[in-house]
């Protein structure tokens, strides 16, 4: 007898619950709502490259869907505008967020709508409010989410502003990068509450105070999400803006292959330099040879060995040394060991406790 979609996908569903449980991402609380969810009704297409869409009538689409990997489900002038996360972090981020029974839970970039799923699986859909600021794709979430028997509350808007309609809230969770924690959302969610968010290249993971302020450790788990949107219409990164006209020459003592010396120090760098896009430079035999940074607001630089060109308001491989040497002369510490504290004056990263603040 041929085995129907839903038969494979189910089949396939356990199996990645079974490997991310096994892998430790996934702890046992979770482990039922993984393998429920139904994934491939939240992502009924995925752009496996920029001309190649595939869909449920291609025979490798449910494999895509139930592996453990990130998924660009639209591209908006063939830069990727939203994705379902690799189930690996979600299920990391989900298990730091301790949600018990009966929590209200905040979510912030609902996408295809997936993670507010398990969320509402765990807590009940009446429990779940998202927030997503392009109305389509808001459309088609709740739509599927109705669907699939998950009829969370989704709120079209900008998730930095979170939804103080519902607060407080006792547990808030983004999948969207960010360069600071809003502080609304400290506001929105209650004393005791946890809030698990993506900063720089990390996620952070913050439990609230009674007098307004939030700290806690970044998890051991790398992230890469698609930065916040201000609208629909923006791609949340910056786009390569060409090598500049006159740049500032010079060398340095960072050889560009340097760079990418350790993920622990471009998680660092990350925070130092938000919104910073990164590509390297490879020869024909795979050595890297050199690399390129820039940011939204115009800033560039190129290395290649040690020489070095700049361009724009702020010099970003000069910030890269500087980070690097406080890296290095912290005996290269893992990302695990810093954490944030955020209060109404903004945020402080620190190493090991809250008392020993590191200045990015």
């Amino acid at each position: 007898m041929t085995e129907t979609v839903e038969e494979r996908a189910r089949v396939l569903r356990q199996r990645l619950a079974a490997e991310l449980e096994e892998r430790g991402s996934l702890v046992a609380a979770w482990r039922k709502p993984f393998e429920e969810v139904p994934r491939h009704v939240f992502v009924p297409e995925v752009w496996a490259g920029p001309d190649r869409l595939v869909t449920a009538a291609d025979p490798e689409w449910l494999e895509l869907v139930y592996a453990d990997d990130v998924l660009v489900t639209q591209l908006t002038e063939g830069v990727a505008t939203s994705s379902s996360t690799a189930p690996g972090l979600m299920a990391a981020m989900l298990g730091a967020l301790d949600v018990q029974e009966g929590h209200r839970v905040l979510e912030v970039a609902t996408g295809t709508g997936y993670n507010a799923a398990l969320l509402a699986a765990f807590v009940g859909a009446g429990n779940v409010t998202s927030v997503e600021v392009d109305p389509r794709l808001a459309r088609l979430a709740a739509e599927r989410l109705r669907g699939a028997g998950y009829p969370v509350t989704v709120v079209t808007g900008d998730g930095r502003a979170g939804h103080p309609a519902g607060a407080p809230y006792d547990r808030l969770i983004a999948t969207c990068g960010l360069p600071a924690v809003p502080r609304d959302w400290i506001a929105q969610v209650r004393p005791g509450g946890i809030i698990v968010c993506p900063i720089g290249s990390g996620t952070v993971r913050l439990i609230l105070s009674a007098g307004g302020e939030a700290r806690g450790h970044f998890l051991p788990t790398p992230s890469y999400f698609m930065g916040v949107r201000a609208n629909k219409d923006d791609t949340g990164s910056a786009r390569y803006p060409g090598e500049p006209g006159d740049p500032v020459e010079g060398t340095s003592s960072l050889a560009a292959e340097a760079l990418f010396c350790t993920d622990a120090f471009l998680f660092l760098l990350s925070l130092a330099l938000p919104g910073l896009v990164l590509a390297s430079e490879t020869d024909e035999d795979g050595n890297l040879t050199g690399a390129r940074l820039w940011t939204a607001e115009g800033s560039w630089a190129h290395a290649e060995g040690h020489a070095v060109r700049q361009s724009g308001p702020r010099r970003l491989w000069s910030v890269a040394e500087r980070v690097h040497e406080l890296y290095e002369g912290q005996g290269r510490p893992e990302r695990q060991r810093f954490g944030l504290r955020v209060t109404a004056e903004g945020q402080e990263l620190w190493l090991d406790e809250p008392g020993n603040v590191v200045g990015l």
